[in-house]
């Protein structure tokens, strides 16, 4: 008898942990990983807060390159959405089937400036400043995966300035590399995103957009995600009211 009411009270027991160990399970925050461009940092950090309030979803960002990133998830990483600086790259996933079909959306358009410290001696008003002598060294992203970097080839290439500015530019990983070397002294001028130019203490001017192609950000879901649902929510966010308003605050555009 005794023999049989402990094996009822042990069983009890374990049923009733096993019932409060699901209910923690349940209960835990879903958690993503975003894979996003170097521009994003400031919107997205913002946009990132937002969403964990409100749905409970906890967002772990990657900032990095564009052409990086795209390079990490075609070996596997383990990203649950990524929102590159150009949807070409989101393209270039898609024909490898790497997203979420019906996933990808352009989410903003980006602008390119020229950036000095505040202290700076040098006026930049326009591009063609660049060719004075004064500025020794220009940064710029790397043309080869870092589409503000691409941007910024073409904008020089088509004001006719590329040659001459060619031995004057310092490449950076990505365009928050690119304002760090400017931060720092290293050079003495650089060419970034608005976004990034917002952030910090300095002088920028913007470059006229005509000068290059569109710098349209898109977004998908990846394919290999454990957390479609809460993947799709985030994307639904970005593109949303309330992420084009915060994305709008930190100097992007709409096409």
């Amino acid at each position: 008898m005794k023999r049989t009411s402990l094996l009822v009270v042990l069983t009890l027991t374990l049923a009733l942990a096993f019932g409060w160990a699901c209910r923690q399970t349940t209960n835990q925050p879903t958690e993503i990983t975003v894979a996003a461009a170097s521009d994003l940092t400031p919107a997205f950090e913002e946009i990132g807060r937002e969403f964990a309030a409100d749905q409970k979803t906890k967002v772990t960002f990657v900032f990095g390159s564009t052409g990086m990133l795209t390079r990490q998830i075609e070996n596997g990483a383990p990203m649950d959405l990524f929102a590159a600086a150009n949807v070409a790259y989101i393209e270039q996933l898609e024909q490898k089937g790497l997203i979420v079909h019906g996933t990808k959306a352009i989410y903003a358009r980006g602008r390119i400036t020229m950036w000095t410290t505040g202290d700076s001696p040098l006026q930049i008003r326009t591009i063609r400043d660049l060719v004075s002598s004064e500025v020794k060294r220009i940064a710029i992203a790397n043309p080869d995966h870092a589409p503000y970097g691409l941007a910024a080839q073409q904008a020089l290439q088509t004001a006719g300035i590329w040659d001459v500015v060619k031995p004057k530019l310092v490449y950076a990983d990505n365009i928050r590399q690119t304002l760090q070397y400017a931060e720092t002294g290293n050079v003495d001028v650089a060419i970034v995103s608005v976004s990034l130019s917002q952030e910090r203490k300095g002088r920028w001017t913007l470059i006229p957009e005509e000068l290059h192609q569109p710098i349209d950000q898109g977004l998908a879901v990846i394919k290999s995600t454990r957390n479609e649902t809460a993947a799709r929510a985030f994307a639904s966010f970005v593109t949303g009211a309330r992420g084009r308003e915060i994305l709008a605050k930190y100097g992007f555009a709409f096409p």
